[in-house]
């Protein structure tokens, strides 16, 4: 495709999907994936014919949604990154008159989708959150998913005498639960490797390995195409947990919560004052374990108040940006450079082009480093 980038496409079975044929490739026009912080999707448009070899597909059901699935791997400067891995929820096709304007597209999710079809009432008796979650992703183990579990804060095995937990919803929402009950969040990566992607379910870390910096305003070392910032005033909140004397249990003890992830310190070195107070209603009845768990999720919640889109060309940035990972910014002025958390990312390729809009996303002002390293 585009020059120093190459597209590779493998579609099949769930379990073992092929290198794209020949005919799929020539009849490929475009290719877009969006990568958030806990999930991504992909929409994959072919040119159709009345004879093309997709007709055939179509009938025989090779890309019926739900048992299909799709990788995309884009290799720039020779190493090859898995940018999607997901199944086809949905194919839709649009005839037209016009000679080579007939469309397929099809619209997928990544592998976590496996995990939200069938409703499961299950009881864990005597087993920590961790051995919970390691046993349920294992199931999904032949789809390549391969489970990376850090244990909540307070992660024990529960008393049989306290009962057990109960799961009745789907794998994915029970999971997501979970997370949400510690603060911790959850999704499916693709890669390293094609056919393979990792589960992760632990804190929001943000890795200390910077990707590339975005570069605005540079004369020559521009590499984004456009790039903007805004402070949201209202973001953010401290948050007040009540709980109950040690002691008696009866009197309650208000306590005010910083709105700062003790695993992601703030990237600028003004932080931004919280404007709004709220109160927890659900913490003075939980066991200590859980009322800490609690706890440190309240904390996460408090929301970065700065936040800048863009989008950039791949040829001119030489790099595949990615979310879920830092990246510094250079360009944008005193106020606003510095290290950002790269919050979702959408690549759009087609034929001779590969461009990508993100946005990012960090709290405070005034970068923390002096400079911000390409």
């Amino acid at each position: 495709m585009l020059d120093g980038v190459y597209l590779t496409l493998l579609i099949g079975p769930l379990e073992l999907p092929m290198p794209a044929p020949l005919p799929l490739s020539e009849a490929l026009e475009s290719v877009q994936v969006t990568a958030a912080r806990d999930s991504s999707g992909f929409q994959i448009v072919f040119s159709l014919a009345k004879l093309s070899v997709l007709q055939t597909m179509l009938a025989v059901g090779t890309l019926d949604p739900m048992v299909t699935r799709i990788v995309v791997v884009a290799t720039t400067r020779g190493i090859p990154t898995v940018i999607s891995d997901g199944v086809v929820t949905n194919h839709e096709i649009s005839p037209s008159s016009e000679p080579g304007q007939s469309k397929l597209t099809l619209t997928g999710s990544d592998l976590s989708v496996l995990m939200d079809l069938t409703e499961e009432k299950v009881s864990y008796i005597a087993m920590p959150d961790s051995a919970i979650l390691e046993m349920m992703i294992a199931k999904y183990a032949m789809y390549g998913i391969v489970p990376v579990v850090v244990p909540p804060l307070a992660d024990s095995p529960r008393n049989p005498s306290d009962g057990s937990i109960s799961q009745t919803s789907t794998d994915l929402n029970f999971i997501k639960q979970l997370a949400g009950n510690c603060g911790y969040t959850f999704y499916v990566e693709p890669g390293p490797a094609p056919l393979t992607s990792v589960a992760y379910f632990g804190p929001d870390v943000r890795l200390p390995i910077p990707q590339p910096a975005l570069s605005v305003n540079s004369d020559w070392a521009t590499n984004c195409d456009s790039l903007s910032f805004s402070l949201n005033g209202l973001s953010k909140q401290t948050t007040v947990i009540t709980i109950l004397d040690p002691v008696e249990r009866k009197y309650p003890i208000p306590i005010p919560l910083p709105s700062i992830d003790v695993l992601n310190p703030p990237l600028g070195a003004r932080p931004t004052l919280p404007a709004k107070l709220r109160y927890a209603d659900d913490v003075s009845n939980l066991t200590a374990e859980a009322a800490l768990q609690r706890a440190y999720g309240l904390m996460r919640e408090g929301a970065n108040a700065v936040t800048g889109s863009g989008s950039l060309s791949v040829s001119r940035y030489g790099n595949i940006l990615r979310s879920r990972m830092l990246v510094g910014v250079r360009g944008a002025g005193v106020t606003y450079d510095g290290m950002y958390y790269v919050e979702s990312v959408t690549h759009d390729i087609k034929r001779g082009e590969y461009k990508q809009s993100f946005s990012v996303s960090r709290d405070g002002l005034v970068s923390q480093i002096p400079v911000v390293m390409s």
